[in-house]
């Protein structure tokens, strides 16, 4: 699998309800309309900024940290999202993350810079950034996670295999 996308940069710790606010996620139940709230109180203008392109998230420690927003990922990858590459996750957001379909990738991201273009290849273990001509490696993903996200998420690949595939 390759994720190819300009690069939107995030700090540490951002949290379920800098992703998508409380205040939205308890009044809005519809998906595409929750999209346009997408880190609304850090980044204003981010849904514009992302609807239609190719883009991946870049943060550092701790991203999706905070309560449990099944929301979180959903919309992240509802809006066209694929990937984010982070320094850590928060372990219930990644959780979440792979059972939606979202890609999460654990590395070094000082790097890389705001705007830069990336390219993912999960199966070699490598961000190549077209941008500064450089690439970074990451710990490959296990074989049933890549399963489970080329199926769009667990749910998918179960209804698909009609139970857990032998993998």
């Amino acid at each position: 699998m390759i994720f190819e996308g300009r690069a939107f940069k995030f700090a540490d710790n951002i949290n379920t309800d800098y992703i998508i606010s409380g205040k939205r996620k308890f009044s809005i139940s519809d998906i595409k309309e929750l999209c346009k709230y997408l880190f609304e109180d850090i980044r204003p203008g981010f849904y514009e900024a992302v609807k239609n392109t190719q883009s991946i998230i870049v943060a550092g420690k701790n991203f999706g940290c905070g309560s449990s927003r099944e929301q979180a990922p959903l919309v992240i990858k509802e809006v066209g999202i694929k990937c984010i590459i982070a320094k850590s996750f928060a372990r219930i957001f990644y959780r979440n993350a792979f059972n939606v379909g979202l890609a999460l990738i654990e590395c070094d991201t000082d790097l890389i810079s705001e705007g830069d273009f990336l390219r993912v290849d999960l199966e070699k273990g490598l961000i190549f950034n077209q941008t500064q001509n450089s690439q970074i490696k990451f710990k490959e993903l296990p074989n049933f996670m890549e399963k489970i996200l080329k199926e769009g998420g667990l749910i998918n690949l179960i209804k698909k295999y009609e139970g857990w595939p032998q993998i």
